[in-house]
């Protein structure tokens, strides 16, 4: 069996270079490397040539790179087929058309980033000696821009000035096409496990940096859960163009995901006929939680709240409260406090998570209750809650309505991001 024989190269060292046929005849020069994509993702299956011809129009040929004779520094490429008229077509995957210069999401990096260089490498095994030219990574850094900047220079040359920069890439395994996307773009394949390894907030800085069609393709791959942790980071302006790039059954099932004050707020930025669509295709429970958060003003206690929040009987057990906490179905991230409720339904007291882990799982919950109560009502102004949380150094507040029943609980990231607007 032939040992592989190997030679590294790029698409800024290759193009322009001239192809000359059996009999030394010039064929036409490099202008680009078409990728089958549906038959072979890892090589370049095609040269595109471009054919000056005097008096008439340059034409593009197509030489198969199982054609090319194994290359040699400084010399032309020569083929031993005829090259073929090029036909552009879906087929192929340009990587100068299609790659260069085209922004993907660098998931380790967790910002969109410009791609400068595709890194090739010329391929020979085998007893026929067939040349193949494999694709290898994408160059996001200096190295990749410094190539095409001296491009034209003897390929020594440029391997001298550009091997002085650090090396920046992204496996091209792990780069794919966005199917059906009319600009062509392509991103950093993201897989689920991979996602849920990003905090929300770095998701939605990298959708913010993307171009539209980028970031709707994009957004559009994200798993429910995902895409709502993301939406809820992004600026409003943003979050209304994302849900109007989906269809109505989409947007619920996201919208369905996020924290219910979060997902009313952002439903009143929408019309009122976007809005309905979407309500119409959510679960009669959340749809019915939404409409009665979307009747209050935003600069309300009713309008900061969430209807997730954790409360038990007010009899109930340390072993009951953590039973209770297990099936909780809300976001437990926000959970700082458990709210007890007396028989009528109104709020009885207050226990802090930490010290309901702390005690025994006999321990009666009103027990554990803070001497004062805080809370505010429905119609309170944001200025008074948040005077109520800088006065009591509060993690969450109860919002009752007029029968003393818990309507919701506001948590001071409400608070916070309500100062920030202000």
């Amino acid at each position: 069996m032939s040992e592989m024989q190997t030679i590294p190269t790029s698409v800024s060292a290759l193009m322009g270079r001239s192809v000359v046929d059996a009999a030394g005849r010039p064929c036409g020069w490099v202008q680009e490397f078409a990728v089958e994509v549906s038959r072979d993702q890892a090589h370049v299956a095609g040269l595109v040539l471009r054919q000056r011809r005097k008096g008439k129009q340059p034409r593009q040929l197509l030489v198969p790179v199982e054609s090319i004779e194994w290359p040699v520094e400084g010399a032309p490429l020569r083929t031993s087929a005829q090259p073929q008229t090029f036909v552009k077509s879906d087929d192929y995957l340009l990587l100068d058309y299609d790659v260069l210069d085209q922004q993907i999401i660098d998931v380790d990096g967790r910002k969109v980033v410009r791609v400068n260089d595709v890194n090739l490498l010329w391929e020979r095994a085998g007893a026929d000696g067939r040349v193949g030219l494999l694709v290898q990574e994408v160059e996001v850094g200096t190295r990749g821009a410094s190539r095409r900047l001296f491009k034209g220079l003897p390929e020594a040359l440029i391997a001298g000035i550009s091997g002085q920069f650090r090396s920046r890439v992204i496996p091209w395994d792990c780069v794919d096409l966005i199917e059906r996307d009319p600009a062509r773009r392509v991103r950093l394949k993201i897989g689920q496990e991979r996602l849920s390894k990003l905090h929300p907030s770095d998701i939605a800085e990298i959708l913010e940096e993307l171009a539209p069609a980028e970031r709707d393709a994009v957004f559009s791959s994200l798993p429910e859960e995902t895409a709502a942790e993301a939406l809820e980071e992004v600026e409003p302006k943003l979050q209304k163009a994302l849900l109007q790039g989906l269809d109505s059954e989409r947007a619920a099932e996201i919208i369905e995901e996020m924290d219910p004050g979060a997902a009313a707020d952002l439903l009143n930025e929408l019309s009122e006929e976007e809005s309905e669509a979407i309500l119409e295709e959510m679960a009669p429970e959340e749809r019915e939680d939404l409409e009665e958060l979307l009747e209050f003003s935003d600069d309300t206690a009713a309008g900061l709240m969430t209807t997730d929040y954790m409360s038990v009987p007010v009899e109930a057990t340390v072993a009951e409260a953590v039973a209770a906490l297990r099936e909780f179905e809300g976001d437990p991230d926000t959970v700082t406090e458990v709210y007890l409720v007396d028989a009528e339904g109104k709020l009885a007291g207050v226990v802090t998570l930490p010290k309901l882990l702390l005690a025994s799982a006999e321990v009666k919950l009103a027990t554990l209750v803070d001497g004062h109560r805080v809370s505010c009502g429905l119609h309170a102004k944001a200025a008074q809650v948040a005077e109520l949380f800088d006065k009591y150094n509060l993690r969450s507040l109860a919002v009752l309505n007029g029968q003393g029943h818990i309507a919701g609980v506001i948590h001071a990231e409400q608070v916070i991001g309500q100062l920030l607007e202000a």
